[in-house]
């Protein structure tokens, strides 16, 4: 057994990856750029939201087999867990990791398994090994493998554990061992193949939905032009044996489902025709949602003679989390306030906000002229509402 694991990036992916290894005995070595985020971690704290992870954190800190740092150190297997958003024109951004793999470089030694979980390029692995050749190490005693994540944000402690998972060495030894090291602390089978498969595979998958969710959110902006309730229609629908059409929403957020779809219309241009159209829908559904809500605030000052109060519900990209990356509702919100509406801003999951205040949700709800609802949280649900400004079903 591989005892000390480092791993590079604290976020909603490191960090639970870094307390699951701790807590299966492993020595881990947690790095990160934000000294804040080490703070927090260090005196047994989370600074993310996400279930059963502040147990995990303040498990693995109090028995001494997690501890947090701005600077990598040596260690058996690094992981890195790091961002990759993208560049202006949807332009895969790894600089990320290549950050990451420069910082690793000086710690790395022989027999040492190396594996990107980042979500990333077809190509991305390989160019990890192209870094480390760079800087001057000799990458043939390594193993240097792919093993993307595949979480669900709300879920991710038991889903690190219960979920399959894939795995693509640059080479077969590298698949092996990494394969080896994956099965010590997850239950899910551990399925073997190459680097650039491992790669398109989780391209593949948030692709898929990206598409699917595509499809309801177009549904969704027909039948409002139809006049038909979309929430009744899908119900009706999916009693279908072979048909399962997902909830439309405000868009799609997130930094997996909102992003990946890029990376293969990047690289394959013209010939990924359907899974840019997709990305292109669930992108216009968001300025769908706006000019609606605009139309209603509009309706409203004409017939009151004063602004409407906005009370915008929700600013997490889903249910039940704080994390905003790539929101619809956090970019609706957004623009509202940009384009001078008066707006409660609503989550749940969050205390405070540097842009603009957070409303408790019952205050916005007796305030508010005009309620939207973006995202579904479990608080919102049950308020015997209705409204035309459901854009996620919550009150369906």
């Amino acid at each position: 057994m591989n005892k000390k694991i480092c791993v590079i990036g604290l976020g909603y992916i490191g960090l639970p990856t870094a307390s699951l290894l701790a807590s299966k005995g492993y020595q881990v070595h947690g790095v990160d750029i934000a000294k804040d985020t080490v703070d927090t971690i260090n005196r047994g704290e989370i600074h993310i939201v996400e279930p059963e992870l502040d147990i995990f954190v303040k498990d693995a800190v109090k028995s001494g087999k997690l501890k947090a740092d701005t600077k990598p150190t040596e260690a058996d297997v690094f992981i890195v867990a790091v961002p990759t958003p993208f560049h202006d024109g949807f332009v895969p951004n790894v600089d990320y990791i290549i950050s990451a793999t420069k910082s690793i470089a000086p710690y790395v030694k022989d027999e040492n398994i190396i594996i990107l979980e980042s979500t990333s390029p077809v190509g991305t692995t390989d160019m990890m090994e192209k870094v480390l050749k760079e800087e001057g190490i000799d990458t043939s005693s390594l193993y240097i493998a792919h093993c993307p994540e595949r979480v669900l944000p709300g879920q991710i402690m038991k889903e690190l554990v219960e979920n399959d998972r894939i795995v693509g060495g640059i080479t077969s030894e590298a698949t092996k061992k990494t394969v080896d090291f994956y099965k010590t602390f997850v239950k899910g089978e551990v399925l073997s193949t190459d680097a650039r498969t491992a790669e398109m595979a989780k391209l593949t998958e948030n692709s898929f939905r990206d598409t699917n969710i595509a499809f309801a959110n177009e549904l969704s902006i027909l039948c409002d032009k139809f006049g038909i309730d979309v929430w009744e229609l899908i119900k009706l629908t999916n009693r279908h044996p072979r048909v399962n059409v997902l909830k439309p929403g405000a868009g799609v957020g997130g930094h997996c489902i909102a992003v990946d779809p890029w990376f293969i219309v990047h690289a394959g241009g013209e010939d990924a025709k359907m899974i840019r159209t997709a990305r292109e829908v669930n992108t216009y559904k968001t300025e769908w949602v706006i000019e609606k809500i605009k139309n209603e605030a509009l309706k409203f000052e004409n017939e009151y003679g004063t602004k409407a109060k906005i009370a915008c519900m929700g600013l997490a990209f889903k249910p039940n989390i704080d994390d905003l990356r790539e929101s619809p509702a956090l970019y609706i919100t957004r623009q509202l306030i940009s384009d001078g509406f008066a707006v409660l801003a609503v989550e749940p999951n969050i205390k405070s906000f540097r842009e603009f205040e957070i409303v408790e949700y019952k205050e916005a709800l007796e305030k508010a002229d005009i309620v939207i609802f973006l995202v579904g949280h479990n608080e919102f649900k049950n308020l015997n509402m209705k409204t035309g400004l459901d854009f996620c079903g919550v009150t369906n």
